[in-house]
């Protein structure tokens, strides 16, 4: 494959997304949202583990005591290590849904929702403390997307789906954002932005949805990296492995043809692709 692109899971995911390295367990950890479920993946070994979920499943983060943190249907919620599972923030909203989250650098998650028809303004970004204390970061947002820090923890990076762009955020002491601006424009670019991760150097990385590629941009808005990915339809991103070197890419078969996209609901990794951020546990 293009630029030394190999597939680190064959399958056929319906919506792929959300990768996260989990340094403690050194594992991937990603969902298949439509699919209700968990997957852990320890590229050492090979070793698979699916963990199914009641509901739609937009993300699932580790937790600083062990287990996990998941953006579900109907709110936030926390599975022990033992399995046992609670809720954190029981908010179900008729027609919405959890999607895309990060745990920010003081441990908050900032969990995302949209509607299932994708109605405009129907979803919200949202700042959970371990204690379950929330915030609403953003109202009337539709696809809440891909969610990121500079190295410093001084910028926010975020994607709204449709708006076509990639929005920075000046990080207030209070945890709250201010001073909203658009780094990248993709309005030229294939496809819609959907998740992201930044790299070490503070560079974005942006799979696109519907344009078969992951970008990479700096901190300044310039595109200086493309990586064509063999199926339409990438939907985020992240660093793992030894050194965090190595580039995760989830993807997603809903909406393709098996017979043309055969590796489309796979997750690809590019070794050695760059540097990433150590990414926390959630502090709840």
């Amino acid at each position: 494959m293009a630029d030394g692109l190999e597939i680190a899971i064959r399958g056929r995911a319906e919506l792929g997304e959300g990768p996260t390295w989990d340094p403690a367990a050194e594992r991937l950890i990603w969902v298949d949202i439509l699919s209700s479920r968990v997957h852990l993946f320890d590229p050492a070994t090979g070793r698979r583990t699916v963990l199914p979920t009641e509901q739609h499943v937009g993300a699932a983060k580790p937790r600083a005591g062990g287990g996990f943190v998941v953006n579900l249907r109907d709110g936030v919620g926390l599975y022990e290590a033992s399995g046992a599972f609670r809720w954190l923030r029981h908010e179900p909203v008729p027609g919405r849904r959890g999607n895309d989250a990060a745990v920010a650098p003081d441990g908050s998650l900032w969990a995302g929702t949209m509607r299932y028809d994708e109605r405009q303004g129907g979803g919200t970004l949202e700042r959970l403390t371990g204690a379950g204390e929330a915030r609403r970061v953003l109202p009337d947002v539709t696809v809440s997307n891909g969610l990121g820090w500079s190295p410093d923890g001084s910028v926010l990076y975020y994607i709204d789906t449709p708006t076509r762009r990639v929005d920075a955020f000046r990080v207030t002491g209070d945890g709250g954002v201010a001073d909203r601006r658009t780094v990248v424009d993709t309005a030229d670019l294939p496809g819609f932005p959907d998740g992201l991760t930044v790299d070490a150097d503070g560079c974005p990385w942006v799979a696109f949805w519907e344009g078969g590629a992951v970008c990479r941009f700096t901190p300044e808005g310039k595109r200086d990296r493309t990586l064509p990915v063999p199926v339409s339809r990438p939907t985020a991103c992240a660093f793992g492995g030894p050194g965090l070197a190595d580039l995760y890419i989830t993807t997603a078969a809903t909406g393709t043809d098996p017979g043309t996209e055969p590796l489309a609901g796979s997750v690809f990794v590019l070794p050695g692709a760059g540097r990433g951020l150590p990414q926390p546990a959630f502090a709840g």
